[in-house]
């Protein structure tokens, strides 16, 4: 093999098309030495049944040929499988054949007679390309949604702790959680500290599919499938391959579709829409749902088989009102990524810290997070005050209710909510906060001191 080693090159399928016997046997046993998997035929139609019935990563293929010749098998191709890659040969060609081919959708074009060496290292080439194509994507998928997952209470420390136990297994994990609790960032956390971490991380959602394309988006399907299907397209269980796939919201997913999903994590096989052949896929499957399985297991609407084989890893997240002491946290973290955006260093008051702490958040850690996002684009200062958060948080737009029957409590109650109105309508002007109380600055700052209103 000269000085090309082939555990440096990318591993692949090959389908060679070469009409002259001797031509096919040379390539096919040069091509099978590097561990590259190469079938053979010899025409174009047995090239197209081929492909119909197993996927390639490449197509090698001569461009005279009895019957359908490279050119016309090039186009075939592209359109039943655009994903994958072609070289055409030929001993007659020019450069402008060249150059033809290539607009056509070839991804290269040699004369015979070439080197071995030298086609080893183009289709190297574009299986290497192919191959970071995808690892692009996942990337992107991941790296979007990868963050870091922040707290020191009891109950964060033991998701990590438990993250971290889960990560180098296979094992398939259920999530759950409350909506915006972070069960992304933890899907996201066990693939990027498993052994599939280089591989292609996919994530889809269920509940945003329509029922009708959710078995091809999952499986994908052949050309001619069903209406609209004019080429095959790989499912995210191929896309996932020796990588991890998130089926997001599966409380979402159609009964009928929970079997195949079933048979999938048992076999560890799929099989397209239309297909006549099963593929094998590596695939570590996570799943999430805000909704409580076993209550749907009950209802008829989840498989009971299904809601065990999935939940041999369960991970909880707890809501964040049952988690307040990742709060203080929370907002430093999320307030420090928007003051580097707003291009100003920003903090909260102890006054705001405090309210935003006592919250309950419905919404959970999604919900601060869009808070803190929108108290460091409309805060006048560098330091958020109480006055500034939404008023679903202070609730200072009513009276607040008097526990004390002491007349004096009850008006100091009342005189802290007219202050701090008029500080946050004033935008935190002290000048127009104490013309519109009709009290004079030094008045104003005597009863901010009272009322300990930081300003």
């Amino acid at each position: 093999m000269n000085c090309i080693h082939a555990e440096t090159l990318v591993k692949g399928s090959i389908l060679l098309v070469e009409d002259d016997e001797i031509m096919r046997v040379t390539l096919h046993d040069h091509l099978s030495g590097y561990g590259w998997k190469v079938d053979e035929v010899e025409n174009g139609e047995a090239a197209l049944e081929m492909i119909r019935e197993n996927s390639y990563h490449l197509v090698l293929s001569d461009i005279r040929m009895p019957g359908m010749d490279g050119s016309k098998l090039l186009a075939e191709v592209k359109e039943m499988a655009p994903e994958t890659g072609v070289i055409l040969m030929t001993a007659f060609g020019s450069s402008d054949d060249a150059v033809e081919c290539l607009k056509k959708g070839a991804d290269d074009y040699l004369l015979k007679p070439f080197d071995m060496d030298d086609l080893v290292i183009r289709i190297n080439r574009i299986l290497e390309m192919q191959s970071m194509k995808v690892r692009y994507q996942s990337l992107r998928e991941c790296c979007a949604r990868h963050q870091a997952i922040i707290g020191s209470s009891p109950a964060t420390q033991f998701l990590l702790n438990l993250i971290r136990q889960v990560a180098p297994t296979d094992s398939t994990a259920l999530i759950t959680g409350e909506s915006g609790t972070g069960k992304e960032l933890v899907a996201a956390a066990i693939h990027q500290g498993s052994r599939r971490a280089a591989g292609p991380y996919i994530r889809v959602n269920c509940a945003a599919i329509p029922d009708g394309l959710m078995e091809s988006e999952f499986f994908g399907h052949e050309k001619g499938a069903f209406t609209g299907a004019v080429g095959r397209k790989m499912g995210k269980f191929e896309l996932a391959d020796n990588g991890t796939i998130l089926l997001d919201e599966i409380g979402d997913m159609p009964f009928d579709l929970q079997v195949k999903l079933l048979r999938v994590l048992q076999e560890r096989e799929i099989e397209r829409i239309g297909g006549v052949k099963t593929v094998r896929v590596n695939v570590r499957v996570i799943c999430s749902t805000a909704k409580n399985l076993l209550e749907e297991v009950r209802k008829g609407r989840f498989r009971e088989d299904l809601f065990y084989r999935l939940q041999v890893i369960p991970v909880e997240i707890l809501p964040l009102r049952e988690r307040k002491e990742d709060i203080p946290e929370l907002c430093t973290y999320f307030l420090n990524n928007f003051s580097k955006e707003r291009g100003m260093p920003m903090r909260l008051s102890d006054e705001a810290l405090a309210v935003l702490t006592a919250y309950h958040y419905p919404g959970n850690v999604r919900e601060l997070r869009n808070i803190i996002e929108r108290l460091a684009v409309l805060a006048p200062s560098s330091i958020i005050q109480s006055w500034e958060l939404p008023v679903d948080l202070t609730g200072h737009d009513e009276v607040a209710p008097v526990t004390s029957m002491k007349l004096s409590d009850a008006m100091m109650q009342t005189e802290k909510t007219c202050l701090l109105k008029a500080l946050r309508t004033s935008g935190g002007n002290k000048t127009e906060a104490s013309r519109l109380l009709g009290i004079s600055r030094k008045n104003l700052w005597e009863k901010l001191k009272a009322h300990q209103i930081t300003i």
